[in-house]
């Protein structure tokens, strides 16, 4: 077998009749591999341009960062994600399979069962809630052309809507891989275009492009503290500024254990307060504008310590923010080869990721920060850091014109249609067909992935959702561990592709389950999660992803080289 790294390994042996055979889950033929560079490219382009990549930022900057930390580190993270992204393509490109057959390797033709569908209801749940915000923006599109009064509820048009956006996504399902090349090589320009037009909106709003950043300084601090010192307590007051350093909110009304003191004038000073220790303290703050009053939401003051943060204590959560940002991929860096398995050589793989992935995350991040500091100071209902319109949906809703509510509802749909199919589709539609290859087609297995997307009701538990999925897709890195070690470490990136599809081959370990994969999954994961429950091992949990990783990568290495 020869060592050039854009060798392609063809299947040359019939085994039409294994159950662990099909033609969606069989080496891709040379001749088939139509995704450039560019293509992948755009792929990424179309996964990372969604309202979760438009949040990143506000969690951070929400936090006490200032925007170009919070930017470097949102670059810095996908740059390190991309590695193992690029890593794991590899075996898609030279062997033409996808995720849960190149698992079989590591895991038995049994085992990989338990990783991929791990994998694939993690994406079943994302799907739903995808499907969902897609919806919506059809019902924000029939509201904006008929002039209608959307619901805040749930309505007989919104479920219309989400079924519409449904059927869209079955649709792109049904045709097949080419025609998910298609949208998402079509999409990735105009959601380019439309993240430059959004940056271009808030230069031209403020007049400048460094005085619309300076105006995140505005953002990093709570809206209220509490400042405890030699007995005395103070409310000191952070709240949002107009272009011209005028507080834009004119009064404040403070409530104690359910009691108001009615709305009073904002004071030029720090506030003399008296609370007890346990009390509950709540603030709003409201403006008299032409079209009547707007009142801010409920906030409780922060706790101000007169202490610096030390320079121990900033690194670390430089670390912890850096560790949440690679759990946002992590899921993807497993099944990245029902991709890559598309691509002609493995420079096409590594050049459309690296080119695609971290430069749209740092993008769009931008135009969130950006977009959010132009608007917190230009539009009047926007009086605390609390209220800065991050998600897209509430930014839209400041705008009154019909026309600019379809354009932008448009962009949203776009966005979470090439989202939803390449991020939450294609993994699961494998991870399915791999259960029963000669009765679950692609086809199949994406049809499956749509109906668990209603099952879950999204409508219902989209925070409890999304808070679950994120937990679970944080201890995948042991998964990844185990493939890296055994592909790399072990095999060389050498497999017998013949053998990958054999009830009875090298890789059934006797009953189909490699039990080295299992003992290393188990440890990994118990690591990740044990500082959930022991508080003195927390750490070990908030780097879930790395500790996970870790772990079951040398453990797998050590258990393997033992018993080969």
């Amino acid at each position: 077998m020869n060592t050039n790294e854009n060798e392609i390994v063809t299947l040359t042996e019939d085994l039409s009749a294994s159950d662990l055979y099909s033609e969606d889950l069989a080496p891709v033929p040379p001749e088939k591999r139509s995704w450039s560079k560019w293509h992948l490219s755009a792929l990424w382009v179309g996964m990372a341009v969604c309202i979760p990549t438009y949040l990143l930022a506000s969690y951070m900057i929400g936090s006490g960062m200032n925007w170009l930390e919070a930017l470097i580190i949102i670059g810095l993270a996908n740059l390190i994600i991309t590695i193992p992204m690029v890593l794991n393509g590899h075996a898609g490109v030279k062997y033409g399979i996808p995720f849960p057959v190149i698992g079989r390797a590591s895991f038995g033709t049994q085992g990989i069962h338990l990783p991929a569908l791990v994998r694939a209801i993690v994406a079943c749940g994302w799907f739903g809630i995808q499907t969902w915000i897609g919806g919506l923006a059809i019902y924000a599109i029939f509201n904006a052309l008929t002039g209608a009064e959307g619901a805040a509820g749930l309505s007989v048009g919104k479920f219309i809507s989400f079924a519409i956006f449904w059927f869209i996504n079955i649709y792109f399902i049904w045709k097949g891989m080419e025609s998910i090349k298609f949208l998402e090589q079509y999409s990735a320009p105009i959601l380019i275009l439309i993240g430059f037009l959004m940056i271009g909106w808030g230069a031209n709003q403020a007049g400048g492009f460094g005085i619309v950043l300076e105006q995140s300084k505005q953002l990093e601090v709570p809206a209220v503290e509490l400042v405890s010192e030699n007995g005395q307590q103070r409310l000191h007051f952070n709240l949002i500024k107009s272009w011209d350093g005028e507080v834009k909110a004119e009064e404040f009304r403070l409530e104690v254990d359910g009691q108001s003191t009615g709305w009073q004038a904002i004071p030029a000073q720090a506030l003399q307060v008296n609370f007890a220790e346990e009390a509950d303290i709540q603030l709003d703050f409201r403006r008299q504008t032409e079209n009547g009053p707007v009142v801010s939401s409920k906030v409780s003051p922060t706790l101000r310590t007169t202490e610096s943060q030390s320079f121990s204590d900033k690194i670390w959560s430089y670390i912890l923010w850096l560790t949440i940002m690679l759990g946002f991929w992590a899921t993807m860096s497993l099944s990245i080869a029902d991709i890559t398995r598309y691509a002609a050589t493995q420079r096409d793989q590594v050049a459309g990721q690296f080119i695609g992935l971290p430069g749209t995350m740092m993008l769009y991040s931008f135009v969130a920060i950006f977009v959010t500091c132009a608007a917190v100071v230009n539009f009047d209902d926007v009086l605390i850091g609390n209220d800065a319109p991050w998600d897209p949906v509430s930014l839209l809703a400041k705008f009154d014109n019909p026309l600019v509510v379809i354009i932008a509802q448009i962009f949203m749909i776009i966005a979470t249609l090439s989202t939803n199919i390449a991020a939450n589709v294609i993994a699961p539609a494998n991870a399915f067909s791999n259960l029963f290859p000669k009765k679950i087609s692609f086809r199949m297995g994406g049809i499956i992935t749509g109906i668990i997307g209603i099952l879950i009701c999204p409508w219902f538990l989209m925070d409890e959702i999304s808070n679950i999925l994120i937990f679970v897709s944080g201890l995948l890195g042991p998964v990844l561990g185990i493939m890296l070690a055994d592909y790399y470490w072990l095999r060389k990136k050498e497999m017998k592709v013949a053998e990958l599809y054999k009830e009875n081959g090298a890789y059934s370990y006797g009953n189909g389950v490699n039990s080295a994969a299992m003992i290393s999954l188990v440890a990994g994961v118990g690591i990740a999660l044990i500082g959930y429950f022991v508080p003195m091992l927390e750490p070990l949990y908030k780097l879930s992803w790395f500790t996970g990783f870790a772990v079951s990568f040398f453990l797998y290495y050590i258990l393997m080289k033992k018993n080969p």
